[in-house]
């Protein structure tokens, strides 16, 4: 989903890439980590902006769920490769995309998002999705 606001001498769309985990082995006491990108492109005078990102229908950001059937996979999307800056709206903990003044202008600039599964959560085999939604502001 691609959302846009701000004054009408700029303009700035985002993108992303789905985030692909693979399989997830239940036994295996390490993280599923995987990346994607989310992708922004301003244009027009200077501005600030923020991406954020919402919980995907989780009650909170510190454990977003993917779903499948019923069942649930705990999951979430981080700022940092380290993975301990959750990419949300900056509430609940959470930290927001900021970037002052976007450069080069008018070109796509990619950004990373960090992707987390913990460790040994006991759930069903199945296909688990979730979908998030993007805002940038300017």
């Amino acid at each position: 989903m691609v959302a846009a606001f701000g004054p009408a001498d700029a303009v700035c769309s985002i993108s992303a890439t789905s985030i692909v985990f693979g399989t997830y082995d239940v036994l295996n006491p390490a993280p599923l980590d995987t990346n994607g990108s989310l992708i922004y492109r301003c244009e027009g005078r200077d501005h600030n902006i923020i991406i954020s990102l919402d919980r995907g229908g989780s009650p909170s950001f510190a454990t977003r769920r993917m779903l499948s059937s019923g069942n649930q996979l705990f999951y979430n999307l981080f700022l940092n490769a380290a993975r301990t800056v959750i990419w949300g709206d900056g509430t609940g903990g959470t930290q927001f995309l900021f970037v002052r003044n976007p450069q080069p202008n008018n070109q796509d600039i990619s950004v990373p998002i960090y992707g987390r599964i913990p460790a040994l959560q006991d759930v069903k085999v199945g296909n688990y999705a979730n979908t998030i939604t993007a805002t940038i502001n300017f």
